[in-house]
């Protein structure tokens, strides 16, 4: 686990190291989006990447980087799907083994997938366990690394080659975003993203978007230090339930992000039927929250240029089939 400072340069390492690895998703328009919010809205579809998310991106950064022979001992991790997953291939690619924390309620899809690629999962109850206390445990009985799903500038770094690519392929386009929605759990991808559109892009704006009632990095942004979420459980974002931002994304997410917003679950799964119907895309519930946010206007994208990130499309079966039903 890397502590130090993220910046473009360790970004742009990243991208080297990801390249003919991970895939360079594309940035998606859509019409009736644009009628619909009254601005021109770019999408960012990770849920096309490897895995359905853009943690691989993170994952294979930080096991890329790890001395041969720490690497060769195995890797530990705790995640509530997509992390767990990104940690899985990537461990894979390297040859090595990963021990995956999880808790007992993730979709079941996204355990059965990081088990399918090879991990070993380690279970645990999200409301009265810590899965960094199992994963620490596990890593000095065995000396495996850990890969943190956020707090490590190597998972960051990775993670910030969303940004690099939006402002690539936007600029293809002739185009400049004015603001820029990403999903927001413990931090990483925002810090890594932010980082990167600071560098790359300072005009754009960087906005979070959170669920309703863990909106821990809005909060902690308002109050200048990192906020608990009263709960770990009670969303259906289950990609978004860190208990609060972590202490290296905070630091630098706190000097690059202009504001934040919070949706509900209903405003959510509103985006998921929107994303399936229109747009012809499977999208998990934390992968819809940008979608969400413009859609009901928390966000205002009249006369904008916009770039929702849509961060992963592993949406359990059974939820998604509620969600198309109107049932949640």
């Amino acid at each position: 686990m890397r502590h130090g400072v993220l910046s473009l340069d360790l970004i742009e390492d990243a991208a080297a190291r990801l390249h003919g690895q991970s895939v360079v998703t594309p940035l998606l328009h859509n019409d009736v989006l644009d009628r619909r919010v009254g601005g021109r809205v770019f999408l960012k579809a990770e849920n096309l990447q490897h895995i359905g998310a853009f943690k691989f991106r993170g994952a294979y950064t930080a096991l890329s980087r790890l001395d041969e022979d720490v690497r060769a001992k195995g890797v530990v991790a705790w995640s509530s799907g997509n992390h767990a997953q990104g940690v899985a291939m990537a461990a894979r690619a390297f040859g090595v083994r990963a021990t995956i924390v999880m808790p007992h309620d993730a979709p079941a899809a996204k355990r059965e997938r990081t088990i399918a690629l090879g991990a070993d999962v380690v279970g645990f109850d999200r409301a009265s366990e810590n899965r960094q206390e199992i994963a620490t445990a596990i890593s000095q009985e065995g000396g495996q690394a850990k890969i943190a799903p956020y707090d490590d500038i190597d998972v960051m770094s990775g993670q910030g080659t969303v940004g690099m690519e939006i402002v690539q392929q936007l600029g293809a386009a002739g185009h400049v975003a004015d603001q820029v929605l990403v999903p927001c759990g413990g931090g990483g991808l925002t810090a890594g993203l932010s980082t990167a559109m600071k560098a790359l892009s300072a005009e754009s704006r960087i906005i979070t978007v959170e669920p309703d009632g863990f909106d821990d990095t809005r909060r902690s942004l308002a109050s200048g230090h990192r906020c608990q979420n009263p709960s770990t459980t009670g969303s259906i974002c289950d990609a978004l339930l860190a208990p609060r931002p972590g202490e290296l994304t905070f630091e630098v997410n706190r000097k690059n992000i202009c504001e934040g917003v919070a949706v509900s679950d209903a405003d959510v799964a509103h985006a998921m039927r929107f994303a399936f119907h229109e747009l012809k895309l499977v999208l998990e519930p934390g992968g819809a929250i940008t979608l969400a946010a413009l859609l009901n206007g928390s966000v205002d994208a009249k006369g904008q240029t916009s770039v929702a990130v849509l961060s992963g499309g592993n949406a359990d079966a059974e939820l998604f089939a509620d969600v198309l039903a109107e049932k949640i």
